[in-house]
């Protein structure tokens, strides 16, 4: 941050992907993720009541599948202790262009499965692999992605979600080092680097860089470790109004609030983060900026947002001597 005000854009020098990785055929979208969590019942409750999903299945376990658009399935949901990322989806636009990245995987020395019928079966794409990131983040390459029965019908956010040809949203994942990630998914995956972050916040150095793989701003994000596979994932509504009403909802529901509402410099992003039920956060935005290749220019920023997005803890009002800090707030009002 730099004392509330709007951070400048910082021209810095960037590490590109080479000329034959940038006009690479490769991923087209975040298509799904999937979750291990401990409390199921909390994730339902969460995942329809906070975030506005549809639960498409149910299996015998007790898994869950989400939906938010044309997609039969965006999420998946399955018991267990780890409360982590359990797999990234990322789509091809076909076969052809599937086969070009699984190429590039094994020619990278990545340790590449083709996944069994059931397990295509259950992710509902015509075909499927399997592999690790160099973070060892557990992630699957597929084309063909199975359509819903019948149209998504929002209800918690009623003007439902930028998502469909633009995929699930974008998610901020562990990696050992940028540079590596940074190789990794430009070179293999295709991705095209959209911008950088470097700055302090509230005491923790940031660095992230941003890639996209369509016309949303970013589809994955990465800086150095982290403690989970995932640091967040990110939903964006159609309405400003519904990231509102969903900050609201999140306050009523007591969802800890790590970041208030708030907007970022970089995707121009309107949006709040919170706690999901497995303790990684997430992002509710609207409002994101779209990439054209063509003209864009990847920036580096001195600042996480240009306002909002602060700590709660930061601004709460410290407790007069009454104990009473209700009544503090109201006499500064007068």
């Amino acid at each position: 941050m730099t004392d509330g005000k709007v951070a400048a854009q910082v021209a810095r020098p960037h590490s590109s992907p080479s000329s034959e990785s940038a006009g690479a055929v490769g991923v087209s979208q975040l298509g799904y993720l999937g979750f291990e969590v401990s409390d199921l019942g909390a994730w339902e409750a969460f995942a329809t009541r906070i975030l506005g999903l549809e639960v498409a299945s149910r299996r015998p376990d007790g898994a869950l599948t989400l939906r938010m658009d044309g997609r039969a399935a965006r999420f998946f949901i399955t018991p267990g202790p780890a409360n982590d990322l359990t797999c990234l989806g990322w789509e091809t636009t076909g076969e052809p262009e599937l086969r070009a990245v699984v190429e590039r995987l094994r020619a990278a020395g990545t340790a590449v499965r083709e996944a069994s019928e059931a397990e295509r079966a259950e992710r509902g794409v015509e075909r499927l692999f399997c592999y690790a990131d160099p973070a060892g983040n557990p992630s699957e390459i597929y084309c063909g992605p199975s359509l819903a029965a019948a149209p998504f019908r929002p209800s918690a956010v009623r003007s439902g979600f930028v998502a469909d040809e633009q995929g699930l949203g974008h998610a901020v994942i562990r990696a050992n080092t940028k540079e590596e990630s940074t190789r990794f998914y430009s070179d293999v995956l295709g991705f095209r680097l959209s911008d950088t972050i470097i700055c302090e916040f509230y005491g923790h150095h940031v660095d992230l860089s941003f890639f996209h793989a369509n016309a949303r701003h970013h589809s994955v994000a990465f800086g150095d470790k982290q403690r989970k596979r995932i640091h967040h994932f990110m939903l964006e509504a159609r309405s400003m109004d519904d990231v509102g009403l969903a900050y609201d909802r999140a306050l009523r529901d007591g969802v800890r609030i790590f970041q208030t509402l708030g907007k970022h410099p970089n995707d121009g992003m309107f949006s709040f983060y919170a706690r999901t039920p497995s303790g990684f956060q997430f992002e509710l935005g609207w409002g994101g900026k779209q990439v054209d290749d063509a003209t864009w220019t990847p920036t580096t920023y001195d600042c996480i947002s240009e306002w909002g997005h602060h700590p709660p803890d930061a601004i709460t009002p410290a407790p007069r001597p009454d104990g009473d800090p209700a009544k503090s707030a109201a006499r500064s009002t007068h």
